[in-house]
């Protein structure tokens, strides 16, 4: 019985109760309206409900008086074992075995269908995440984003959700001035510019531009030379970000260039707009939005007195593309240092007319650390002064990256310890949970040798204690992935797999599959190979949402 099953039998009985009290009025409760959770204590039951301490004041009652009528009737409901209740008026409810271990078969039948659901559908997001400057490799902050922005766009999917990968390169402006000085002087033999980019990887771009130049780029006049290692070595450097990220697993539906907004007219379209509503002005010879309108600390200029627009004039333009490009929620993914953006760009949206935090919704993400034998790592050898995307899968791989990254809220900083990472021991997450999966093949395939098959299905055997509490894990995994995808935090799904893979190896520890020695092949023998199977499954679907691989064998 799952918590929508038992949310319909509480209303079922509710129902009647209200009306025979003929006090408030109970008129349009639905199954939805009633609270169905996981008690914390799982010695407490399978199921727990406040419904009677919400309902009391309604119909007129005392919650523990209502919780106890209402236990009386849903104890005669098929699938329950029994019914407490508890403190002021809490309902705690524990299912027979027949009713709890269904699931098992429920979820090898779904497949990778079980977790999806349909909370998200008729979002059409925008998720903008990643974005690094295309002016070196993309460092450990970006590389965070990468791992949790790509896991949250298959959470939201999973949940009905339209969702488009957007990657923003900003290639206009004072940075890619500085990007192509270095890149100048690098060919050149001279030292870095004071306010330039440095690294291997400038010399080795560098070197590339003066092969791909179609001609002697040295008898270029000097502004033009700049201009050629300003479009080739942002051309090169795009080719390697991607390569980078996809190697990492991550893909995006569009690359979006800011230069494009300005050689676009996007930016004079998206005033226009503003003006159009009221809230453009004019001061000392520069255009003005009035953004303390919509709480913002203080006015922006968005066109210099000299003509030359302002940071802020890329964003508005950006915002109204997404927009009018369709999607009804815009979700930025920004580091740390981003912090002070969030108010302007929140008045931003309000200045268009939209809801703040609901059409468009910003991300902060904490600083990552990498840590070797106990000691701070922050040397790159390509980059020179921070730690790359390359570095990191380099050393500890693809999965193990990804895994550490996502595993941990964003709102915090984020030290991965690159010894444990590299380990194939429990102390290591990834390796943990990958393990599990692969120990559920592993029995499937010692099962089919000893000739234990699912021909049969028996979910009242299901009865030892580990069962159930695997049995309870497995039943969270949709209501996991649904919250997840609401308080946009993939983390959750991840120390999710943890837990079930734990009660997983219990289970394994405790319960065969396969029977011993001259012992003949059983209903239990064959339902648990269910279990085994459905287990499997969900670390399975779970790993795929963070995108880490799911082994057969390790």
């Amino acid at each position: 019985m799952n918590p929508e099953e038992l949310a319909a039998a509480l209303l079922a009985v509710v129902t009647p109760i209200a009306e025979a009290r003929r006090e408030g009025s109970t008129d349009g409760l639905t199954a939805a309206d009633l609270t169905v959770e996981r008690p914390k204590n799982r010695d407490h039951g399978d199921w727990s409900s406040n419904v009677a301490l919400k309902l009391a004041k309604t119909v007129g009652a005392n919650p523990r008086e209502l919780a106890t009528e209402i236990a009386a009737g849903l104890e005669a409901t098929p699938g329950i074992a029994s019914v407490e209740v508890a403190g002021p008026g809490f309902i705690n409810v524990r299912l027979d075995a027949a009713a709890a271990g269904a699931l098992a078969k429920t979820i090898v039948d779904a497949g990778a269908a079980f977790g999806t659901g349909t909370a998200r559908a008729g979002e059409i997001i925008n998720l903008e995440f990643v974005s690094a400057n295309p002016t070196g490799p993309i460092h450990l902050g970006g590389t965070r984003w990468a791992a949790v922005g790509d896991s949250l766009a298959r959470i939201f999917t999973s949940q009905g959700a339209q969702v488009t990968r957007e990657y923003y390169f900003n290639d206009h402006g004072a940075q890619i001035d500085r990007f192509a000085r270095s890149l100048v002087a690098a060919h050149e033999g001279l030292p870095t510019p004071e306010d330039g980019y440095g690294g291997g990887y400038i010399l080795d771009i560098a070197k590339r531009v003066a092969l791909a130049y179609d001609g002697d780029i040295d008898e270029l006049e000097p502004a033009a030379k700049q201009e050629a290692f300003r479009e080739i070595g942002v051309s090169f450097m795009f080719e390697e970000i991607k390569a980078s990220l996809h190697e990492f697993g991550v893909d995006f539906d569009v690359y979006f260039h800011e230069n494009d907004l300005h050689e676009s007219g996007a930016v004079d379209r998206a005033i226009a707009r503003l003006r159009d509503l009221g809230h453009i002005f004019e001061s000392e010879g520069a255009t003005w939005l009035r953004s303390t309108d919509f709480g913002d600390d203080r006015d922006r200029v968005i066109i210099r007195s000299n003509g030359t627009p302002a940071y802020i004039s890329g964003d508005l333009a950006y915002y109204l593309n997404k927009r009018e490009r369709g999607f009804n929620r815009c979700i930025i993914m920004l580091g740390a240092d981003h912090h002070g953006y969030v108010q302007r760009m929140m008045a931003m949206a309000a200045a268009f007319g939209d809801e703040p935090g609901v059409n468009l919704q910003i991300l902060i993400g904490q600083m990552v650390n990498l840590v070797k034998d106990g000691q701070p790592l922050r040397m790159s050898k390509r980059a020179g002064t921070v730690v790359t995307l390359e570095d990191l899968v380099e050393v500890v791989g693809k999965d193990a990256a990804r895994y550490a990254l996502v595993r941990s809220s964003t709102d915090s900083n984020l030290d991965v310890d690159l010894d444990v990472l590299q380990k194939r021991t429990n102390d290591n997450p990834v390796f943990y949970v990958q393990y599990a999966h692969a120990r559920t093949h592993n029995v499937g395939r010692n099962a089919a040798a000893s000739g234990v098959d699912r021909s049969a299905f028996a979910p009242e055997l299901l009865a030892h204690e580990t069962e159930s509490a695997l049995l309870g894990a497995l039943q969270e995994f949709p209501r996991i992935v649904a919250f997840a995808a609401e308080v946009r935090e993939p983390h959750r799904v991840a120390r999710y797999l943890e837990e079930l893979a734990g009660l997983y190896h219990r289970w394994y520890d405790n319960c065969r599959v396969i029977p011993l020695g001259d012992e003949p092949i059983e209903d239990l023998h064959r339902t648990r190979l269910w279990l085994n199977d459905a287990t499997g499954q969900v670390l399975r679907n779970g790993l795929t949402l963070l995108g880490v691989d799911a082994p057969e064998r390790m």
